[in-house]
C-alpha cells in the first residue's frame, strides 16, 4: 500500500474499528475515503471531513469502490459483499485491521481467538501481566480498535489482544510473538461455508509465527473440524481431559492446574488451585485459566503473579453471572452464549435441574448439537426470537417447550416453570440482533427483569 496524493485508500465500515482505521491512516499520510451504508454512520462523518477525509453514508457507489488504491474491510462486513467482489475483481487488494497494524507495531503481543472465552482469556492475561508490573495495552475484538494504541503517546510493554475469525480473514502479515487458540466449536455458519472454512480461519492465527514464537493450544481440539496445520512456533498445549497428554502445557486435574514449562520456570512453583475459586465457575474456565497463565509466562509474568490475578479476577458481565434468588429459585445470566457450545458448557456446570431460555437470531446453528446436554438437566426450555420456532421443532420431544415474544414473559414463564433449587439459566445459543443491539443489551433487559420480579416476590 502505497502513499499517493492522486489516489486513494477506502475505508468500509465506521463503526468503531472504521471509524479508528480511519483516522489513523490519515495520520499517517494516506489520503482516505470512508463509506457506510446505514444512514446513522453520519454522526461520524464529520470528524472525518474535518480531517478532510470523503464519506459516502447511506449508500455505496462501485465506482469509489473499483478505483481505491485499496479496501480496508471493518471486520464485521462480509467478504462476499458484491461490491467488494467486483472490485476485488478488478485487482484492488483487500485489507484488514490485523496487518496494517503489524506493519506499524513493535510491542511484542499476545493475540487470543477461539469460539468461546476469547474476551475472559484476553483480559485475565492483561491482569496476570498487571499483576507482574508489566504494562500492557488491551485491545483488538474486545472493544478498543488496534490502531488506537498506534496513535496513543503512552507505550505499553506488551499489546494483549482478543483476535476473532473476522479479523484473521483477512490477515496475511499478522505474526503475533504469542498466539493462543482456545477452543473451536461451531458458529457463525451464516458466514463461512462450512465448519471447516471457520477452523482454518481460527488456525491461521499461527500462520506466520516463527520457530522463536510461542503457540499456545487447547489439545483437545478434534482434527474432525479440520486438519491441525504443521506449526513452526514452540507450542504449548493445555486441556481438562484426562485422556489428553500434556508434555509441555498445562495439565487440568481435580481443579488443580500444573504447568509444565521448560527448565527456566523449574525453580518455581508452577501449580494453580482453584478449588475454592468462585468466581471462574466450570471445567471451561479452568481451560481459561490454564491458557492465561500460559500467555502470561509467554509475555514475561512473574509465576508467583498468577494465583493473585486469578483470585482477584472480576467476572465479566453476561457470562454465567448470578442475578437473583427468587423463592429458591437461582436465575443466571449468560447472554454471552451465542453459540451451543457456549450452552453445553453452561448447562455442564449446573446440577440442578435447569429452565432453560434459547433464542435469538440464528447463525446457521444446528440446536440438535444441544440435544445430549439438554436432556441431562433441562426441564423446560423457554424460546424466543427469530429461532422459536426451530428450537421447538428440534425439542419439543425431549422436554417442554414454550415459545414467548419477549424477554418479560420469558423470564416471568421461566419462574412459573421452575420449583424451589431449580436454575432458570439465559443462555441463548444465538446472537441478540433479532431484538437487541448487542448481547449486553440483552443480558440486561434480561437481568432488569428477573429483579423486577425480585422486587415482587421478595420485596
Amino acid at each position: 500500500m502505497q502513499v499517493s496524493q492522486k489516489s486513494y485508500t477506502l475505508v468500509l465500515g465506521l463503526g468503531r474499528s472504521g471509524l479508528s482505521m480511519a483516522r489513523f491512516l490519515a495520520a499517517k499520510g494516506y489520503t482516505v475515503k470512508a463509506t457506510d451504508i446505514d444512514p446513522a454512520a453520519a454522526k461520524n462523518a464529520g470528524e472525518l471531513n474535518r480531517l478532510g477525509i470523503d464519506t459516502q453514508i447511506g449508500f455505496h457507489d462501485q465506482n469509489t469502490f473499483n478505483c481505491a488504491d485499496a479496501i480496508v474491510v471493518s471486520p464485521g462486513i462480509p467478504l462476499d459483499m458484491p461490491f467488494l467482489q467486483e472490485a476485488a475483481s478488478l485487482g484492488v487488494p483487500l485489507l484488514g485491521d490485523l496487518d496494517i497494524f503489524s506493519r506499524y507495531n513493535r510491542t511484542p503481543m499476545v493475540a487470543i481467538t477461539g469460539t468461546n472465552g476469547k474476551t475472559t482469556v484476553t483480559t485475565l492475561v492483561r491482569d496476570i501481566l498487571a499483576a507482574s508490573g508489566i504494562s500492557t495495552f488491551m485491545g483488538g475484538n474486545i472493544g478498543t480498535p488496534l490502531v488506537e494504541y498506534l496513535m496513543n503517546s503512552n507505550p505499553a510493554r506488551v499489546v494483549v489482544a482478543e483476535i476473532s475469525s473476522f479479523q484473521l480473514d483477512l490477515a496475511r502479515q499478522f505474526a503475533p510473538e504469542t498466539a493462543v487458540l482456545l477452543n473451536l466449536a461451531p458458529d457463525h455458519l451464516d458466514r463461512y461455508e462450512s465448519m471447516a472454512d471457520y477452523a482454518r480461519s481460527k488456525w491461521s492465527i499461527f500462520r506466520n509465527q516463527a520457530p522463536n514464537h510461542t503457540a499456545i493450544i487447547n489439545a483437545g481440539i478434534s482434527n474432525a473440524f479440520c486438519p491441525r496445520p504443521g506449526l513452526a512456533a514452540r507450542v504449548y498445549a493445555f486441556s481438562a481431559n484426562p485422556d489428553q497428554s500434556i508434555t509441555q502445557g498445562a495439565r487440568i486435574s481435580d481443579q488443580v492446574i500444573d504447568l509444565i514449562l521448560p527448565e527456566k520456570f523449574a525453580d518455581q512453583t508452577m501449580r494453580i488451585d482453584c478449588r475454592n475459586l468462585k468466581n471462574l465457575p466450570g471445567t471451561h474456565n479452568l481451560e481459561n485459566i490454564a491458557a492465561a497463565a500460559l500467555a502470561g509466562l509467554g509475555a514475561g509474568a512473574d509465576p508467583g503473579a498468577i494465583a493473585s490475578a486469578v483470585t482477584a479476577f472480576n467476572p465479566l458481565p453476561h457470562r454465567m453471572a448470578f442475578v437473583a434468588h427468587i423463592n429458591g429459585i437461582q436465575f443466571y445470566n449468560d447472554s454471552k452464549a451465542t453459540n451451543t457450545d457456549a450452552v453445553i458448557r453452561a448447562l455442564e456446570y449446573f446440577k440442578n435441574r435447569v429452565v432453560l431460555i434459547l433464542g435469538g437470531r440464528k447463525k446457521d446453528t444446528d440446536f440438535t448439537l444441544l440435544l445430549p446436554a439438554v436432556k441431562n438437566t433441562v426441564v423446560q426450555i423457554i424460546a424466543m426470537g427469530e429461532a422459536a420456532r426451530d428450537i421447538a421443532r428440534v425439542f419439543f420431544q425431549v422436554c417442554k417447550v414454550t415459545c414467548v415474544s419477549g424477554m418479560k414473559e420469558a423470564v416471568t414463564t421461566a419462574f412459573e416453570a421452575a420449583r424451589p433449587a431449580d436454575v432458570v439459566l439465559l443462555s441463548p445459543a444465538c446472537a441478540s440482533f433479532d431484538m437487541y443491539d448487542n448481547y449486553g443489551a440483552r443480558g440486561d433487559d434480561f437481568t432488569a427483569c428477573v429483579t423486577e420480579l425480585e422486587h415482587r416476590y421478595n420485596g
